[in-house]
């Protein structure tokens, strides 16, 4: 799966690069997807494949603490980004004449840049508001650091981190998805003014592929951190999936649903055949 969540994203990204007719703000979105779905897997998955193939299965503290917070800012980036994604949709179809002027390449990157050094913020600030100091043991009942299951081992008032956490859960969570709902709720509403079914067909098409990944990601993603206060065994499992599963899926959803990136695809594949 690691192999197929590699090779996937690198191709899909390569598709996107090297395809005019993909250098779109929608595609160029979708490479930072596939390029944060290639930094989340390679965080976790080399270690536990290093792990299964290994009598000593274990950790530094700095490399515990560097896997964890990776995972954290790449989750949130991906949380953000999916509802940036619902943003550039929601533009596209019910402001179709604007869309150039509203999502020019000079917003794109300046969101781009914002995701990414937000992710970043918050995603340190649970280690600078309280560093973490374990002394309950060093057994770790989970395959990677995910952040739950390494609070478990930590000692000291954690009541002023739990309390910033469960905020930044809800800023994180629950925030971009209540825009993705409410941008899908005004894109239903713009479709059915087509009269056309060829249209509304044609334009919720492209919606198909994002909805598909944020109830992926999004639905495993709340069980695993609104579910329950302590880590248990049953989430390791959900964590594999939005850490592994969803990654590896991600580029055949937007691919094998999406009618421009499957003729990118052929057109690439014709052009090096014959070479």
């Amino acid at each position: 799966m690691y192999i197929f969540t590699i090779q996937g994203n690198c191709f899909l990204i390569f598709t996107v690069i090297v395809s005019p007719q993909l250098h779109t703000p929608m595609y160029y979105f979708l490479c930072n997807l596939s390029f944060i779905d290639l930094l989340f897997t390679s965080c976790s998955i080399p270690k536990i494949l290093h792990d299964e193939f290994s009598n000593r299965r274990t950790i530094s503290v700095t490399g515990c603490l560097t896997q964890m917070n990776l995972a954290l800012f790449l989750g949130i980036a991906e949380c953000m980004l999916l509802a940036i994604m619902a943003y550039d949709r929601y533009i596209a179809i019910c402001f179709p004449l604007y869309y150039t002027v509203i999502m020019s390449w000079r917003v794109c990157n300046r969101i781009t840049v914002v995701m990414w050094s937000g992710s970043f913020i918050l995603s340190r600030v649970p280690t600078i508001i309280k560093p973490l100091v374990f002394c309950r043991g060093n057994q770790l009942n989970h395959v990677a650091c995910e952040i739950l299951v390494v609070l478990e081992l930590a000692c000291g008032d954690l009541s002023t981190l739990k309390t910033f956490m469960f905020f930044q859960t809800f800023f994180v969570l629950i925030s971009p998805l209540v825009f993705i709902v409410v941008s899908y709720i005004c894109i239903i509403a713009s479709l059915l003014g087509i009269h056309s079914a060829y249209g509304r067909s044609k334009a919720f098409s492209t919606c198909v592929s994002h909805l598909t990944v944020v109830i992926m990601f999004y639905g495993t993603s709340m069980t695993m951190y609104m579910g329950q206060a302590r880590f248990s065994s049953t989430l390791k499992y959900i964590s594999l999936t939005y850490g592994v599963v969803t990654p590896v899926l991600n580029p055949f959803i937007y691919s094998l649903r999406n009618k421009e990136v499957k003729e990118a695809f052929k057109k690439i594949l014709s052009k090096y055949s014959v070479m």
